[in-house]
């Protein structure tokens, strides 16, 4: 579990973050909302192990965060994707990036990881390419591969597919869904509407605090919060307000647009039956 307790930030003189509290679960993804300049990064940063916490307290598995020889435990145990995959890569080959960040192990576990972080990316075939040859959507797979071979509990992703193109999203979507299946614990950075619904449970910033929790299956009926503070409603939630505002009221089971095509699908043979 991650605890964040009564944590206080500041660039300079002015404060980004005022006395934060929340927690994230084992194997619950959270999204973090709100807008520009709202403390999102310097959150993602402060439990990374990134920057420096000076005010509060923050706890991976109960590890304390504060204490300086804890830094390397922390970091082992929380991977962090940043926005620009470009400002994480050092080197030029693939391979090379991603066995940088294997440490103490044999040769054939290196192979192993490696083969196995690709795998979870989609981008096995290109082990051996050259960085420069790949898209930025590529980029951030591999990013990500280069997160998921230190084998961490934890992953913080910062607005991960903001640089992208849809195409790019789409994959790195399909990546997020993997790993919640596969029991990982992630905190998503966010300021797109479609990835608040990965989430099981989204926190909206504003003045340096959590202003509102929502759990996912809420969220239709507290739509108007994310109005309230100007985050753009998933499609999914909009046709499914749209249609309660007239009178039509769906139960789906979860917000996706296939479920909510199977739902309307079901509706309409239902009527038809009657």
């Amino acid at each position: 579990m991650i605890k964040v307790e009564n944590v206080s930030f500041k660039y300079e003189d002015e404060y980004v973050l005022k006395d934060l509290k929340f927690s994230v679960n084992e194997g619950e993804i959270i999204a973090i909302v709100g807008k520009n300049g709202s403390g999102k990064s310097t959150i993602g940063k402060l439990v990374s192990g990134i920057i420096k916490l000076k005010e509060g307290h923050i706890y991976i598995d109960d590890i304390d965060i504060l204490n300086k020889k804890n830094i390397k435990l922390i970091r082992n145990k929380v991977g962090i994707v940043f926005q620009n995959p470009e400002n994480q890569i050092i080197f030029n080959n693939i391979y090379d990036e991603l066995a940088f960040s294997i440490k103490d192990v044999s040769q054939k576990e290196i192979e192993e990881k490696i083969e196995n972080a690709l795998s979870n990316v989609d981008m096995i075939k290109y082990k051996n390419h050259e960085l420069y040859t790949l898209s930025l959507g590529q980029k951030q797979r591999i990013a990500i591969a280069e997160t998921l071979v230190r084998n961490p509990k934890y992953i913080i992703l910062d607005e991960p597919t903001s640089m992208i193109d849809s195409s790019g999203k789409h994959k790195i979507h399909e990546i997020i869904k993997k790993l919640k299946k596969s029991g990982y614990t992630m905190v998503c950075i966010t300021n797109l509407a479609e990835e608040i619904l990965f989430a099981d449970r989204v926190l909206i910033l504003d003045n340096g605090k959590i202003a509102h929790e929502i759990q996912k299956k809420d969220l239709l009926e507290k739509i108007d919060i994310l109005k309230q503070y100007n985050i753009k409603e998933p499609t999914v939630l909009e046709i499914l307000y749209k249609l309660k505002e007239n009178g039509i009221k769906l139960d789906i089971k979860d917000f996706t647009v296939d479920n909510l095509v199977e739902t309307i699908k079901g509706r309409i043979f239902n009527e038809k039956s009657n």
